[in-house]
């Protein structure tokens, strides 16, 4: 069904480099989960207060927790996509970084405030009242929750999105939520046992370490990730492909957001290389690694008396 969407809705939609593919791919997603996240928040808070459920009624408040998520995305997504200007001119692809931030406080906050509602649900336990009615929605809204994941996990792959990265992450721990939420309600129907607010304790801390592991991904982004070391690997691999670099050292990257990754690198050439051929060489390389890695890198030649023995670069 993704797949339709994405057609009917996203202009040119293999061009995911274009910024505003990307937009439109932000927009689609972050439509999709205020429709979502609104009729699941309604849907079971109607279903918890019909059955006293405090499990049920966490759950929904994190559903409106996403919905609030969900606007945060369509605003990250739209400012992260501005062209650059006099005071930003690298752009504004960072911007996604920060809503992923912004979106993890909003479910860390709503993981302590179901902790304490359901805390207090286990210190003075009410039965939920529960019918066959009850558990299959609840149970279709574990699979709405699944269908979240999958297309926010593939949006988050194709166009290299942390924000709907964290959305799937969040999806498919709701999910997991809800289903925890589902069993729990079945068998408390069967027990005096406080499994109600047990499970609502359950879920807190579910939502809690949600917004915690997206935040420490965005937090690290925002401070300035290196780049993987296979990534690494491939740079000095195609540097070293040509036959005028003897060396390289001294890489630096720096990251403005998904698609805006620059790099700078020493490249160690012979004295005696001749100049015009050596900066036609290092600019093919530039090329290379641009077109196979997406980073847009800038080569310093170092003129060396004589060659360094591979492998002792840096």
């Amino acid at each position: 069904m993704i797949r339709f969407l994405i057609k009917r809705f996203v202009q040119d939609y293999e061009n995911v480099s274009d910024p505003e593919v990307r937009a439109a791919y932000g927009m689609l997603s972050g439509t999709l989960g205020l429709i979502n996240n609104f009729v699941l928040f309604a849907l079971k808070l109607t279903v918890g207060l019909v059955i006293n459920s405090i499990a049920v009624i966490s759950d929904a408040f994190n559903n409106l927790s996403d919905f609030c998520t969900s606007l945060i995305q369509i605003f990250g997504v739209k400012m992260s996509c501005k062209p650059p200007d006099k005071n930003h001119p690298q752009g504004h692809g960072r911007s996604e970084y920060i809503a992923s931030l912004a979106v993890a406080f909003v479910i860390f906050s709503v993981g302590t405030r179901l902790f304490g509602s359901s805390f207090e649900k286990m210190i003075r336990p009410e039965q939920p009242t529960v019918n066959v009615t009850v558990l299959v929605l609840l149970s279709v809204s574990v699979f709405v929750k699944i269908w979240m994941f999958s297309y926010n996990r593939s949006i988050g792959e194709r166009i290299d999105s942390e924000i709907n990265k964290a959305a799937a992450q969040d999806s498919i721990s709701d999910a997991a939520a809800t289903f925890v939420v589902v069993l729990g309600t079945f068998i408390g129907t069967f027990t005096t046992f406080p499994i109600d607010g047990i499970l609502g304790l359950v879920i807190s801390f579910l939502v809690m370490y949600t917004g915690f592991k997206i935040a420490r991904d965005s937090a690290s982004l925002l401070l300035g990730r290196s780049l993987s070391d296979d990534a690494v690997q491939k740079i000095r691999k195609i540097a070293l492909s040509s036959e005028v670099i003897t060396g390289v050292h001294d890489l630096i990257v720096h990251d403005y957001g998904p698609g805006k990754t620059y790099a700078s690198m020493h490249a160690e050439v012979s004295q005696l290389s001749d100049i015009v051929e050596a900066h036609d060489q290092v600019d093919r390389i530039e090329q290379k690694i641009y077109k196979e890695l997406g980073v847009k890198i800038t080569i310093h030649m170092d003129p060396m008396e004589s060659a360094k023995p591979e492998g002792k670069e840096e």
